[in-house]
């Protein structure tokens, strides 16, 4: 139903509207701002002159050709075989549709057995319940809260920081 490749300059309009999604942005651990497409296509220009680390993905819905989300695996360091995991579901008609659960999984297998990851983590606003109950799904352990670590619409939340080593990750009986 879903395919992964990386992000083209063609997303970059599409990935913009999601950034400056009020209620979107809300689910996630950045903050809200007014972003234009142009700071955008800049953002991806820089991805590809320097992409060794970094590595970002469009989930297309594989029937429509559709980009219904993002991820990416960024600071990837190859030394102490670690990387952080980031997703955002953009297109609301495919969340909760097994989007965000395809793209986690291939992108955790892509990590852990095609670069030799040990260890993939994240952060997670403690306010948003699906993906924490996502990430606990996939295997991943809650490690610690940064407590109001986060200003979003006038209130602090907290940020559980997260974490999944390869051996832990048992995708067979997630698909």
């Amino acid at each position: 139903m879903y395919i992964l490749r990386e992000i083209e300059r063609n997303d970059i309009k599409i990935i913009n509207e999601w950034r400056r999604d009020k209620t979107l942005q809300s689910f996630l651990g950045g903050g809200f701002r007014f972003i234009n497409e142009d700071v955008d296509i800049e953002w991806y220009e820089r991805y590809l002159r320097v992409r060794n680390n970094n590595i970002r993905c469009a989930i297309v819905d594989k029937d429509k050709n559709e980009l219904v989300g993002v991820c990416y695996l960024l600071d990837i360091n190859f030394v102490n075989r670690s990387a952080e995991i980031h997703i955002m579901i953009g297109d609301k008609n495919n969340r909760g549709r097994g989007a965000g659960t395809f793209a986690m999984v291939e992108m955790l297998k892509h990590g852990f057995f095609d670069l030799n990851l040990e260890r993939i983590e994240l952060e997670v606003l403690e306010s948003n319940e699906k993906a924490y109950d996502l990430y606990k799904k996939l295997g991943f352990k809650k490690e610690g809260t940064k407590r109001h670590a986060v200003f979003k619409n006038g209130e602090f939340f907290n940020v559980f920081f997260m974490s999944l080593l390869r051996e832990e990750f048992k995708f067979e009986s997630i698909i």
